[in-house]
C-alpha cells in the first residue's frame, strides 16, 4: 500500500501518477475501437458497419455490469484502506472477482436466449440483421470475460497499482488489434471476426490480471478460503456499483434511442453515427481517465477524513478535466472530416458524419463537470447524487431533449440533443455537489 502517494505526495504528481496509466490504457482501448471500426469499414459494406454499430449498446451494457462490481467494490475498498481496514478490503475484492464472473455467465445465457427480440429492439432490419446477429452472438458468448475485466482495473488502483492495471488493458487492446484483420479478412468471418477478436483480447487481459493480483497485490485476492460477506457490505457495494453502472446502461439506452430516431433517415446515417461514436469516445475516454483516475484518492482521503487535501485534489481535477475537454473538442471539430475519413473513406459517410461529430463535440466541456462530480459522489458513497447524474446525461435528460428537439427541429435537432443534455446535466451536477458534499468537506 503506497501511503506516500495518497497522503503526502504533491497533488499534481499524485493525481497524474494515478490518472496517467488509466488514461493511457483507456486511450489505447479507444484506438483499438477506432482500428476495429477501420477494419470493419474496409469491407466497404455499409450494412455491415451499421449492423456492428447497432450492437454497440450490448457491449456498453456489459461494461455497465462490470462497473457494478469494479467501481462499486473499488469505492468501498478505497475507503476501507483509508481507514486502515486492509483485511476487510481483501475479503470484498474476492466477492468482486467471483461475483462478476458468475454474473457474466448469467448475462451470456440471457443474451443468447433473447437474441432475436433484442436485435429487433436495437433496430436491426433485413439488411443489417445478418451482420448484427453474428456480432451479437460472439459478444454474448464472451460476456463473462468482458464483465470480469472491469474488476481488476478498478481494484488494483486502490493499492496504487495503476501501472499494472494499465498493462493488462494494453495487452488486451494490442491483441485485439492484431487479431482483428486476421479474423475479419484472413478467415473471412466479417462482423463475427471482429467480435471474436474482442473476446480473445479480454481473455488475455483477464489472465494477466489474475496473475498480478495473485502474485503482487498485498491486500487483494481472487479467492479466499473461509470467505464471508455481510449483508451491509453487499448493500454498500451495490449502493455505489449500481449508480456507477447506470452511466453505461444509460449510454446503451441513449445509443439505442439515437439509432431508432436516425433509422427513418437511412442506414447510412446509422453507419456514420457508429463511426462518429468511436471518435467521440476517444475524447470522452481521455476525460473519463483523468476524472476516474483520481477516484482512489477521493475515497482514501474521504475515508481518512483528510478533507483539506481532498478539496485541493478536487480543484485540480476540475481544472484539468475541463481544460482537456475544451482543447480536445476544438481540435477534433477542426479535424472532423479527416477523423471520419480515417475509418471509412466514403464521400457520403464523410459528408454525413462531419456535422454529426462537430455537433456532439460541443458538449465536451460540460461533460467534464459531470464526470468529475459523478466520480466524487461514487468515491464518497453519495449514491443518490451518483445515480441522478449517471441516469441523467444519456438517460432521462437526454430522452426528453431528444424527443423535443427532433419534434421541433427534425434531423438537426437529433444531432444537437446530446450537447444540450450535457449542458443541463452539468448544471444539475453543480447543484448536487453543493447540496450533498461541500458542507461536509468544508471543515
Amino acid at each position: 500500500m503506497d501511503k506516500e502517494l495518497f497522503e503526502k505526495m504533491p497533488i499534481p504528481k499524485a493525481y497524474m501518477k494515478m490518472a496517467l496509466p488509466v488514461m493511457f490504457s483507456n486511450v489505447l482501448m479507444i484506438v483499438y475501437n477506432m482500428v476495429d471500426m477501420y477494419f470493419i469499414g474496409r469491407t466497404g459494406n455499409t450494412d455491415l458497419v451499421a449492423g456492428v454499430s447497432l450492437c454497440g449498446p450490448v457491449f456498453t451494457a456489459l461494461i455497465a455490469c462490470g462497473d457494478i462490481f469494479g467501481l462499486g467494490t473499488g469505492s468501498v475498498i478505497s475507503r476501507l484502506f483509508g481507514a486502515a481496514k486492509y483485511d476487510d478490503g481483501k475479503r470484498l475484492s474476492v466477492f468482486a472477482a467471483i461475483g462478476s464472473f458468475l454474473f457474466g455467465i448469467a448475462a451470456a445465457a440471457l443474451l443468447l436466449i433473447g437474441k432475436n427480440p433484442l436485435l429487433s429492439l436495437l433496430g436491426a432490419n433485413a439488411d443489417t440483421l445478418p451482420y448484427a446477429g453474428s456480432y451479437f452472438t460472439w459478444i454474448a458468448v464472451g460476456a463473462p470475460f468482458i464483465i470480469f475485466s472491469l474488476v481488476p482495473t478498478n481494484l488494483l488502483r486502490t493499492e496504487g497499482k495503476a501501472k499494472d492495471a494499465m498493462i493488462g488493458s494494453v495487452l488486451g487492446s494490442i491483441a485485439n488489434m492484431i487479431l482483428d484483420p486476421i479474423f475479419i479478412f484472413t478467415f473471412g468471418l466479417g462482423a463475427a471476426g471482429a467480435a471474436i477478436a474482442t473476446v480473445l483480447g479480454n481473455i488475455l487481459a483477464d489472465i494477466f490480471y489474475v496473475f498480478v493480483i495473485t502474485k503482487k497485490a498485498q491486500n487483494l485476492a481472487v479467492w479466499m478460503k473461509g470467505f464471508f460477506m455481510t449483508g451491509a457490505e453487499l448493500a454498500s457495494i451495490l449502493r455505489i456499483g449500481i449508480p456507477s453502472s447506470i452511466t453505461n446502461i444509460m449510454q446503451s439506452i441513449g445509443m439505442m434511442l439515437l439509432n431508432r430516431f436516425l433509422l427513418p433517415y437511412g442506414n447510412d446515417k446509422i453507419a456514420a453515427m457508429g463511426i462518429v461514436s468511436r471518435v467521440v469516445m476517444l475524447v470522452v475516454m481521455v476525460m473519463v481517465s483523468f476524472s476516474f483516475g483520481g477516484q482512489p484518492l477521493y475515497g482514501y482521503l474521504y475515508g481518512g477524513k483528510k478533507f483539506e487535501r481532498m478539496r485541493s485534489v478536487l480543484r485540480f481535477a476540475y481544472l484539468l478535466v475541463c481544460g482537456l475537454g475544451t482543447a480536445l473538442a476544438l481540435l477534433f471539430i477542426l479535424l472532423a472530416p479527416q477523423m471520419i475519413r480515417l475509418m471509412m473513406n466514403d464521400a457520403q459517410i464523410i459528408s454525413i458524419g462531419t456535422p454529426m461529430l462537430r455537433a456532439t463535440l460541443c458538449g465536451m466541456p460540460f461533460i467534464a463537470i459531470v464526470m468529475v462530480t459523478t466520480c466524487v459522489f461514487q468515491s464518497t458513497g453519495k449514491a443518490s447524487g451518483a445515480f441522478a447524474l449517471s441516469a441523467g446525461r444519456q438517460g432521462y435528460i437526454y430522452a426528453v431533449v431528444l424527443v423535443a428537439a427532433s419534434a421541433l427541429f427534425g434531423y438537426t435537432g437529433i444531432l444537437f440533443a446530446q450537447p444540450v443534455a450535457d449542458v443541463l446535466t452539468a448544471g444539475l451536477a453543480i447543484v448536487l455537489r453543493r447540496t450533498l458534499l461541500d458542507r461536509e468537506i468544508a471543515s
